[in-house]
């Protein structure tokens, strides 16, 4: 029997999280990912190839996708695109400790995990923690008052 899978691109951990909350229910896989790791997956053929089996076809665009009736309207994704207020360059600093934050919420404050995601090594994510002011118990006190 097939599971079926969605993927949510969104920056937003909240909205992640009430759609996990909600597809889990109807035995439904959530993939979640940031914009940042949605752009970088894309750039990386083996993410690509994950992503595009069984799915045949990517869209463009913000506004729901509208097809004739003879398409397969319900296995196109829509793909997020740049929009005007999004031509602000951020820093190396902010976009650095933007993908900090995520992946310890995403780990629920395990800083070890949240390293190998990240690709650095503990001690690095436990200085770059400290230099940007993060709080990792933030992450964790989420996780208990979920569990709770």
């Amino acid at each position: 029997m097939s599971r079926t899978v969605m993927i949510v691109v969104s920056d937003n951990q909240e909205t992640v999280e009430n759609a996990k909350k909600y597809w889990e229910q109807h035995d439904v896989t959530v993939q979640a990912y940031s914009s940042a790791q949605w752009r970088e997956g894309l750039d990386n053929a083996f993410f690509r190839q994950q992503l595009s089996a069984g799915v045949p076809a990517l869209i463009s665009g913000n506004s729901p996708v509208t097809t004739d009736s003879g398409n397969h309207s319900n296995n196109l994704i829509q793909f997020p695109t740049p929009t005007a207020t999004s031509t602000n360059v951020q820093k190396m600093e902010e976009m650095e400790a933007h993908a900090i934050e995520n992946a310890i919420a995403q780990y629920k404050g395990n800083l070890t995990e949240a390293a190998k995601a990240l690709g650095i090594g503990r001690a690095t994510l436990y200085r770059k923690v400290k230099q940007y002011h993060i709080d990792p118990s933030a992450a964790r006190k989420k996780k208990t008052v979920v569990a709770a």
